[in-house]
């Protein structure tokens, strides 16, 4: 069944808002100049969705919807999973959408609207998307590697320090796979 053609100009328009943003950021850029970016009017774009902070806030949410997609790809051993994983997160290409998603997120904790409505599902999202596809998984550390990699990307954007990060997350594996061998 095709989608109606206001939900799916919509759609196109956030693919290439995502596109767009993965190139230049978004920054302190007006709406105008993104609307130009992309194609359209700045008029089209608070159409489609309402405020400049909407539009933010749907990028995220896109770009968190492919991230959970992967989920089904990933490795059945826990450690294998957050290993590749993070190999997925790490890659600087997403480093925009991190750091918009970490000012999404701070906005969303303060109880700034619209971005409260994050909360709680940036976290409950992710954990129910992993406890779907069918294994065992325990919930307290599927949130701790949730924690862990959201603390990770954020250090990696804070500091930029690739290796110090690297280093870390693959402590974080280590220490899964000896969990794994103890169990």
């Amino acid at each position: 069944m095709a989608r109606p053609p206001d939900v799916e100009r919509r759609r196109e328009l956030l693919d290439a808002l995502v596109a767009e943003f993965a190139k230049a950021g978004i920054g302190d850029r007006s709406l105008r100049e993104i609307a130009a970016a992309v194609g359209t009017s700045h008029r089209m774009l608070l159409h489609h969705f309402g405020s400049r902070d909407e539009l933010l806030l749907s990028i995220v949410e896109e770009v968190e919807r492919r991230q959970m997609a992967l989920l089904t790809e990933l490795p059945s051993e826990p450690d294998q999973a957050i290993a590749a994983m993070w190999a997925n997160l790490r890659r600087p290409e997403l480093r925009p959408f991190e750091r918009l998603f970490f000012e999404c997120y701070a906005r969303g904790a303060q109880g700034e609207q619209p971005f409260a409505r994050m909360l709680p599902g940036a976290v409950d999202a992710w954990l129910a998307r992993a406890a779907s596809d069918g294994t065992e998984l325990d919930p307290a550390l599927t949130r701790l590697g949730l924690a862990v990699a959201r603390g990770l990307l954020f250090d990696l954007v804070a500091t930029g320090d690739v290796d110090g990060v690297d280093a870390a997350a693959g402590a974080f594996v280590d220490l899964i796979r000896t969990r794994s061998t103890q169990a």
